[in-house]
This record gives C-alpha cells, structure tokens and sequence, in this order.
C-alpha cells in the first residue's frame, strides 16, 4: 500500500469531515482494486507471533496479496527465527530491530501484528496508531484502564483497522451459537459459567533458556522496576505480575469477548474476584495466581463466572443457563443444545442437539479482507474495550478484595 493515495495521506492535514470524504473515497478505491501488497510487520517473535500470527496469515497471503517484511523482538534468536521464515516464504531478507519503535518508522510498513507480552499490548498498540499502521493486537488488550483508553482513543482517531485476537468468535460453531442464543430459544437466561481446570499453569509450558547476552532486558522491561535478568521471568512471563494478571485476563478474556459476543452484552455492572496459589510454588515463585474465581453481575440480567483449577484438569465446562435448556459448549468445535435442566421446558427443544455452524472467515482472513476494504473486524476495538474493562475490574476486585462496579458513561471503574 506504500507510495499510493492511503487512507493515512488522506487524514493528515484534513478537516474531520474531509478527513471523513476522503476515507470513503480510499475505502472505495481499494475495494475496487485491491491489488497493492498489504506490508506486514511483526512485533513480538515469540510463540503467538511466529507459530499463531504468521502461520495464520501465511494461508492467506497469496491470494490476500500480504507479506511479512518486518520483524522486532528484544531477543535475538526469535527475531533471527522470525526472519528466516520470511526469508523462506518470500525469498526477501526480513528487516530485523530490537525495538517497536523502529519498526513503525518504516514508511512503507501498512500494518503490525502485535504478539508482545501484556504489559506492552496498549503501548505497542497505541504507537501503531500514531504511526498510521493497522494492526492485529493479542488478547489480552490491556491490564490498565487509563492505558486502555488512551490506546482505543488512538486507534479510533486514526481510523485504522484493528483486529484484537480472541478468535473464538470468528469460529463456526460459535458463531452458530450466537445465532441460536438471538433466537430466544433457551429462555431467561439466568447464569452462564466456564471452569476452565489444568494440572499445571500454563505458564510453565514457555520456560526456556535464554542467554541474557542475547536479550535486550531493558526494553523487555519497558516502565516494570529494573532487576538483573531472569530467563525464567522473561520466558514464563505469562506467571509473573509485572507482565501478566494471570488466569482472568489470560484464558478469561477469551472467555469474556465469547459471551459478550453470544449474547450481545458489552459490559458487566459489577465484578468479585478471589484466588491465590496452593499447589505450584516452587523455585520460580510465579506471582499468578494458580486458581482463582470471578463472577460478573450484568445489567442485562444474568450472573457470569469464570474459575480456574490449575492443580487438577478435571471438571472442565463451558455453559449457558436458561430456563428452557442449556447451552454446552465445552468442545469448542461442536456444542450441544439439550433441554437439560430447563425445568420451565416448553418443549422447544427435545434431546440432545448439535447447534448448526455459520461459516465466516477465519480471525486472520477477516483482518487482512478488511485491511483492504476498510470494514470493521469481527473482534473491533471496541469489543477488546469490553472484554478488557471486565478483566481489569476482576483483577482489582482480586487484589482489593472489594467489588468493583464500572460506569460506561464516564469510562470508570470504582469500588462499590
């Protein structure tokens, strides 16, 4: 998309109803063409970057007409890893930076796949949109409400397309169960819950060795307290509270964006929280916590919980409560519509049912296809607001230990 009439020469200098005209107008013209190269840089080389983001987008780069041109990283072996994978795939040699930062200053780089760990989410994110780049940003979005709002103002101001990646709900089953929720088939919806259990925190499954000498620590640390490097914080940083908040916003916002999607709900009234560790504590000393439950009061009257059991697998579900039936959709790929439970049955629904698929695009193919017609994702900002703004209330209820209410007028959460 370099060296061509784009929707960030349109908005520089412009009124914002001409910035408005001209990006209608651009929209247009790429739609109709859609025949310029979509340059792709990668920030954060690591697991979710290389194997989930580039893997993802490489199924579709030919006929998306997109390439990875650009990788940064702090450590030097997945930028080098990173880099030898698009020198296989396109036959160019990846330009590779240490920093985020050099990496948005390249003019011809359209948009960024941001795979860094959280703590960097909202920076990375709000600095690609003053860079005018579009950008795929990991879940969870944020793990600070003021950062939050900074970054989703950004983006916003600068029209730039942004997919935030809690796929689940560009999955055809999911999407089915959307459709089937709108249908009002399962009755007053009372209660809708995940346990989402393991044997061990899955942190633990991205410890490995790493040579401090091969690591810039300092821009892995960002605005975090300075400390001498840890290979252990700065790979199993998912385990540690100055990068991550753990379970809720880990696993949990997956969860989260999935019933707000389902239901169409956007934000809870209130949030409790409470965990800690009891089984893993060893010689990392992890600071997340390796259980922890969370329940949601929402205005559109149902109750959301959310818990975690890292110390036994067992026991894992993924339902909604209604009082016609269930909704079970445990196995992701193939939930079950059964009148369990539904004691005020009307004989709606009989047996056991699997709930049919709506096909759409896969979360990376539908990023790219609106890179270039300028539509708006299936994960929009807005819904990686949502799902971080009840993530954030849970963790402060689980570090306060009192409820948190949250003010969508004003955008603030408090105790109440």
């Amino acid at each position: 998309m370099a060296g061509s009439l784009s929707r960030r020469g349109f908005l520089k200098g412009a009124t914002a109803g001409a910035a408005a005209a001209a990006l209608s107008a651009a929209s247009y013209g790429r739609i109709v063409g859609a025949n310029e190269r979509i340059s792709i840089g990668l920030i954060g080389c690591g697991s979710r970057g290389c194997d989930a983001h580039m893997t993802g987008v490489h199924k579709h780069d030919k006929p998306q007409n997109a390439e990875f041109t650009a990788v940064a990283d702090p450590w030097r072996l997945r930028r080098e890893r990173a880099a030898a994978r698009i020198k296989e795939w396109y036959g160019t040699d990846a330009r590779q930076f240490v920093s985020y930062r050099d990496l948005l200053a390249l003019k011809d780089v359209d948009a960024v796949m941001i795979a860094s760990p959280d703590h960097v989410h909202t920076l990375h994110l709000e600095a690609a949109a003053r860079a005018g780049k579009d950008a795929y940003c990991e879940k969870p979005l944020a793990m600070d409400l003021a950062a939050l709002k900074s970054a989703c103002d950004a983006v916003k101001a600068a029209a730039a397309v942004v997919q935030i990646g809690t796929q689940l709900r560009s999955l055809p089953s999911f999407t089915g169960c959307r459709e089937l929720y709108k249908t009002g088939i399962l009755g007053k919806i009372s209660r809708i819950e995940q346990c989402r259990n393991s044997g061990r925190p899955y942190w633990y499954g991205y410890l490995q060795e790493a040579d401090a000498k091969d690591v810039d620590w300092a821009e892995f640390l960002h605005d975090r307290p300075a400390r001498p490097f840890r290979a252990d914080q700065f790979t199993g940083w998912y385990g540690y509270r100055d990068f991550s908040d753990g379970p809720v916003p880990g696993f949990g916002s997956h969860y989260l964006d999935l019933v707000h999607y389902i239901t169409g709900a956007k934000f809870p009234s209130s949030a409790v929280c409470q965990g800690g560790t009891f089984v893993w504590k060893d010689e990392h000393n992890f600071t997340c916590p390796d259980h922890v439950e969370a329940t949601w009061i929402y205005p559109e009257g149902f109750m959301v919980h959310y818990s975690t059991n890292f110390g036994n697998s067992s026991g894992s579900s993924l339902k909604i409560f209604g009082d016609q039936g269930t909704l079970d959709m445990v196995v992701w790929t193939a939930p079950v519509l059964s009148a369990e439970g539904g004691e005020r049955n009307k004989g709606a629904i009989r047996g056991k049912q699997p709930v049919p698929e709506v096909e759409r695009p896969d979360h990376f193919l539908d990023w790219l296809q609106c890179v270039r017609s300028r539509k708006t994702p299936n994960a929009s900002i807005d819904a990686g607001y949502q799902h971080a703004v009840a993530a954030i209330m849970a963790v402060r209820a689980y570090d306060t230990g009192r409820r948190q209410v949250y003010d969508p007028q004003k955008r603030e959460i408090r105790e109440g």
